[in-house]
């Protein structure tokens, strides 16, 4: 429980959570250096990706505690432990699903389910989220948080789905615990044509906004 709470700690400081999440099997670690570089501390590589499991377990060796790198997609309770067996810190999942939190605690490790409707999302709290990912954010935007909230002040949110560097501080405002962004932060093209200060830019604007919206 207290490693748990602890790396919830991290994140919740951090409030940003980058999702890398390719279609191809491309290095990680040229990339992640050009997130660090801009200030990011969280990163998730979701089970979607390329060799997902031996990325996680590369990083995490080349990274050690300095930054958190947490397991994306999953889905089922084995995926859970697999992903714990490579070094995960956290558990993202699109979904909401009781096996899921309970195994992720199991192995001391913060689980983020994914949910959307306030049914779910209390239903995702009581199953014991440490956050919950709001997901897809970007249908419903970002009034939609403030209004969860409104009945629901216990939550700890982490809208996924139309976040950006530029918008991430609207976010915060609204009452997000935290943020998590993918292809606007993460970009694949920018990667194979080397083009990595690109990376750094965004997410230096994206902790640069965050800051800001919780002074």
């Amino acid at each position: 429980m207290d490693n748990r709470r602890a790396l919830t700690k991290k994140m919740l400081a951090s409030g940003a959570i980058a999702v890398l999440r390719l279609k191809e099997a491309l290095s990680l670690e040229p990339a992640v250096d050009a997130l660090i570089r801009g200030g990011i501390t969280v990163l998730e590589v979701t089970l979607t990706t390329p060799n997902a499991l031996s990325s996680i377990e590369a990083l995490r060796k080349s990274y050690g505690a300095e930054i958190l790198i947490g397991a994306g997609s999953v889905i089922t309770e084995e995926q859970t432990h697999e992903v714990a067996s490579a070094g995960a810190s956290f558990i993202v999942s699109p979904i909401t699903k009781k096996e899921v939190i309970h195994a992720g605690h199991a192995c001391g490790l913060p689980v983020l389910p994914g949910a959307l409707t306030p049914t779910e999302v209390q239903i995702a709290h009581e199953y014991g989220a440490d956050m919950v990912k709001v997901f897809p954010a970007e249908q419903l935007g970002l009034s939609y948080i403030r209004a969860l909230l409104a009945p629901l002040p216990h939550l700890k949110l982490a809208p996924t789905g139309g976040v950006t560097p530029e918008n991430a501080g609207e976010w915060i405002r609204a009452g997000a615990a935290a943020v998590g962004l993918g292809s606007a932060l993460f970009d694949t093209e920018a990667i194979r044509s080397g083009q990595l200060s690109i990376l750094t830019e965004r997410a230096r604007t994206l902790c640069a906004n965050i800051a800001e919206a919780r002074e």
